[in-house]
C-alpha cells in the first residue's frame, strides 16, 4: 500500500511538472567546450569514468533547467550550431553528465562532440571559436539492445546501505523514484535521491532484490518493474544488468514549441 502511495504522490509529480517543461522543444543558445573529457566524466551526475564511454564520449554539462536537481542526468539531446561556414546541419546527440554553472552558456560540450558539429575539415576552425551559436533539442537516447544497468557504489556498506545509479537508461524519460523489495516480497521500501544520478536508502532488505522505477512517460507517469536486480551477494563497485529497458518518450505540454524549424 505504501509503495502505491508513493507511485501516486510520483504521479502527481511528474504531471505538474511535465505541464511546464520544454526540453522537446527547439531552443536557441551559445554552447562552449571542455578541453579535457574527464572535466566532464568527474561532474556533477557522479559517472566518474564511465561517462566518455556513454555515445563515445559526446557527453555535456547542462544549465540547473536542464540539469534538474540530478533527475536531468543521462538525458540527450541533439545539438548544432549556426554558422553555415562551419557547421553541418545534423549536429551531434550529447548526453548529460555534469552541470553547467555558466550564465552564458546553456551547453558545454566535449571537444569531441563539439568537433562532430563541424563540417568535414572545419572542425579545428570550430574549435578556435570557443564559443558558438547553436540550436539545441531533447531528443530518445537510444542504445539499442543494451538493457538498462544498475551499478553499486563504493560508498554501499553491507547490510545497512546501498547507493546505486542507473547507466544506459534509453527513452526520453527522468526517473523520478525508485522503490526497492527483496525478491518475492510485497514489501517495498523507497530510495532517495542523494546526488546527481545516485540513488541511496538506509533501509536495505536481505537476500536478492529487485526494483520498481516511476518516470515520465506520456503525460504523467509509468512505472517498470524489475523482478531480480541484485544478488545476495551484491558488491560495491560492481554493475549488474536491470533486465529491462526505458523506451518511452515524455510528453510535454509547450504551447510554443518551434520544431517545425528543425529540419
Amino acid at each position: 500500500m505504501k509503495g502505491c502511495f508513493l507511485f501516486l504522490v510520483a504521479v502527481v509529480f511528474l504531471f505538474s511538472s511535465s505541464a511546464n517543461a520544454c526540453d522537446r522543444c527547439l531552443h536557441s543558445s551559445k554552447a562552449a567546450y571542455f578541453s579535457s573529457a574527464s572535466a566532464l566524466s568527474s561532474g556533477a551526475c557522479a559517472y566518474g569514468s564511465l561517462a566518455t564511454g556513454f555515445f563515445a564520449g559526446h557527453i555535456a554539462a547542462a544549465v540547473p533547467s536542464i540539469y534538474k536537481d540530478g533527475s536531468g542526468c543521462g538525458a540527450c539531446f541533439q545539438v548544432r550550431c549556426n554558422d553555415p561556414k562551419l557547421c553541418n546541419t545534423k549536429g551531434t546527440t550529447v548526453m548529460v553528465t555534469d552541470l553547467n554553472k555558466s550564465n552564458k552558456t546553456d551547453l558545454v560540450l566535449s571537444s569531441r562532440a563539439f568537433r562532430a558539429m563541424a563540417v568535414v575539415g572545419a572542425d579545428r576552425n570550430l574549435l578556435r571559436q570557443g564559443i558558438v551559436d547553436i540550436q539545441y533539442r531533447r531528443v530518445p537516447c537510444d542504445y539499442g539492445n543494451k538493457k538498462m544497468q544498475v551499478r553499486v557504489e563504493e560508498s554501499s556498506k553491507k547490510p545497512n546501505y546501498l547507493a546505486i545509479k542507473l547507466l544506459y537508461q534509453g527513452g526520453q524519460t527522468e526517473v523520478v523514484a525508485i522503490d526497492i523489495a527483496q525478491v518475492g516480497s510485497s514489501n517495498w521500501g523507497y530510495m532517495t535521491r542523494s546526488h546527481g544520478a545516485v540513488w541511496v536508502t538506509d533501509k536495505v532488505p536481505t537476500g536478492a532484490l529487485q526494483f520498481r522505477f516511476v518516470f515520465t512517460a506520456g503525460y504523467d507517469g509509468k512505472m517498470v518493474w524489475s523482478p531480480r536486480v541484485l544478488p545476495p551477494n551484491w558488491e560495491a563497485g560492481k554493475i549488474y544488468d536491470a533486465g529491462v529497458q526505458i523506451t518511452d518518450i515524455a510528453q510535454e505540454g509547450c504551447d510554443s514549441c518551434d520544431d517545425h524549424i528543425w529540419n
